[in-house]
């Protein structure tokens, strides 16, 4: 879940907005605190301790909750309305995946294997969605394919991003152009 964070700073960057103000805003440290949340779920996972993964999905839930603040702070409603779309979009695409195998989201790991993300017997520990996915997975481009060494995301997920990312985005534009520090 960091990774629509780090995009939206650098694309702010890019475009020419300061992100300094941002980390003086209160409204930014929940979201923040949920990412440190998952960072420690994902070192975690790669020390093969999987306590916490059935609360995954809470987790989820709850960070994208967090972004309730920043949409309300900064008036949002746009961006939040095109951010409900990409999540509206991203679950139904996970749903069809899921619904297509049986219930599970197959997990196609490549470079996760190199990082020992994702080691063979890691699916028979964790009991949870996702399995290990085969040559009888259906609807393939749906699935968790794509491998990012310490998670492995599908079409879906990243559409899901995609909401964090435009809210972190704009929060930083409405920062920048009505000079709001505290």
């Amino acid at each position: 879940m960091m990774e629509p964070m780090l995009l939206a700073l650098f694309f702010a960057k890019i475009k020419g907005y300061k992100v300094r103000p941002l980390f003086k805003v209160w409204a930014i440290y929940p979201v923040f605190i949920f990412i440190l949340i998952y960072l420690i779920l994902e070192v975690m996972i790669f020390n093969n301790n999987y306590t916490f993964i059935k609360y995954t999905s809470i987790f989820h839930y709850l960070y994208l909750l967090t972004f309730l603040i920043l949409i309300i702070k900064y008036k949002l409603n746009i961006s939040a309305i095109i951010g409900s779309i990409f999540i509206i979009i991203g679950s139904a695409l996970n749903n069809i995946a899921i619904a297509a195998n049986n219930g599970k989201m197959p997990v196609f790991p490549t470079l996760s294997y190199l990082t020992g993300y994702a080691k063979p017997d890691s699916f028979m520990k964790v009991k949870d969605i996702h399995i290990l996915g085969s040559s009888v997975t259906k609807l393939k481009f749906l699935t968790d394919i794509i491998d990012v060494g310490y998670c492995v995301m599908s079409i879906g997920d990243i559409c899901i991003r995609v909401f964090s990312f435009i809210i972190i985005f704009n929060t930083i534009k409405v920062i920048n152009k009505t000079k709001i520090i505290g």
